[in-house]
């Protein structure tokens, strides 16, 4: 709908014409006009008006036959017609509204009438226009519906594939930036951790497979957590075995003090659950070991089945350091403590060779945090 409305006056008397533009001159509508039915139809198809006020009687074309032939032109947006007429017997104002006029005035035309007339029919032009537009939004909508709707659920499956070993919120972020080529090969630094259950095989060679399941399951709930808590990148479960790494694919300025906090915490669950399970008869600590160095990292696996891997000698060292520790020990290198030696307390076990390894290893012992921390 033009703003101001545009109004068609089409009567084939010059002095009719002159007195509806006159009387609707002061609405401010944008008016425009024509002598006759063929005219009319010339300026409907180039002016397109919002409204045409047609008069009937009319010589070469008739009102009645413009406003069937405007009606029943698919080529024209919708145009709304008031016919204008000195005939005013029922039958000749079916006619015309079968024709497809919206409204109907008589001759003489009231000033009053004819404005509010006009009124009338432009809210149903521009309540038509409203309609065509939403309908014309909704085709455009469900036209790239099927394509939208496939580029969510393969971004909800990428999320669900990273959620196997990312965070939820960095696996959003990857997903969000569309830098999944962070999962390629690389090369980096990364602080790896592993830990597992003292005495968890011969506790599951003696117990119910039920009863296996019920502490593993306690125990990577509590994992989960610290994981999720800390963004580290959880590589694996192998029974009571967990491997977490930090500082990719997302980097951060601390993966020593993440693993080390994380470590603590875990250490903390786990003797919580090791209560309940003393309980039922089952003695399981854990231990926990820490490395950091550089290995190679990217997605690993197949179509339907991909993981998330950390290949090199430093979660080797820290495999080493796991299987070393202690009930509720948690051993790191050199490294991990020059990195989280402003929030950890530890003590120094030595300089020990790990299985695998041709060099010895200077190996910690970190027993808590420091209480200003």
């Amino acid at each position: 709908m033009h703003n101001p409305p545009r109004i068609l006056i089409v009567d084939d008397n010059e002095t009719n014409r002159d007195i509806l533009a006159t009387r609707l001159a002061t609405q401010g509508y944008d008016l425009c006009q024509a002598v006759d039915g063929e005219e009319a139809m010339v300026a409907a198809k180039t002016l397109l008006p919002d409204l045409i006020l047609l008069d009937v009687m009319m010589p070469k074309l008739n009102g009645i036959e413009v406003c069937r032939r405007l009606k029943n032109d698919a080529a024209l947006p919708f145009i709304s017609i008031i016919l204008v007429t000195a005939k005013a017997d029922t039958k000749d104002v079916v006619v015309g509204l079968d024709a497809g006029a919206d409204e109907y005035l008589t001759k003489p035309v009231d000033q009053a009438a004819l404005v509010a007339r006009v009124r009338s029919v432009l809210r149903l032009k521009a309540l038509q226009d409203r309609v065509l537009a939403q309908a014309a939004d909704l085709a455009r909508w469900n036209s790239t519906l099927e394509q939208r709707v496939a580029e969510q659920v393969a971004e909800i499956e990428r999320i669900g594939r990273l959620k196997r070993f990312l965070p939820p919120q960095i696996a959003q972020l990857v997903v969000s930036s569309g830098h999944e080529r962070m999962l390629e090969s690389h090369r980096r630094a990364v602080t790896v951790l592993f830990g597992d259950l003292r005495g968890f095989t011969a506790f599951s060679e003696i117990s119910e497979p039920e009863e296996v399941m019920l502490v593993l399951r306690e125990y990577h709930t509590a994992i989960g957590t610290l994981v999720h808590a800390y963004e580290g990148t959880l590589e694996r479960f192998t029974g009571d075995g967990i491997m977490v790494f930090f500082n990719d694919p997302i980097t951060c300025d601390d993966p020593a003090e993440r693993a080390v906090r994380m470590a603590l915490e875990l250490r903390d669950a786990v003797k919580e659950l090791s209560a309940q399970w003393l309980r039922r008869g089952h003695d399981l600590p854990v231990g926990i070991g820490i490395a950091q160095g550089f290995a190679t990292l990217g997605r690993i696996g197949f179509e339907g089945r991909f993981d998330y891997a950390a290949i090199g000698s430093v979660t080797n060292l820290a495999a080493r350091l796991c299987s070393d520790a202690g009930p509720w020990q948690v051993l790191v290198t050199d490294r991990v403590l020059a990195g989280a030696e402003q929030v950890a307390v530890a003590e120094t076990i030595g300089d020990v060779q790990p299985k695998g390894f041709s060099r010895s290893v200077r190996v910690h012992n970190i027993t808590a945090l420091k209480k200003d921390r």
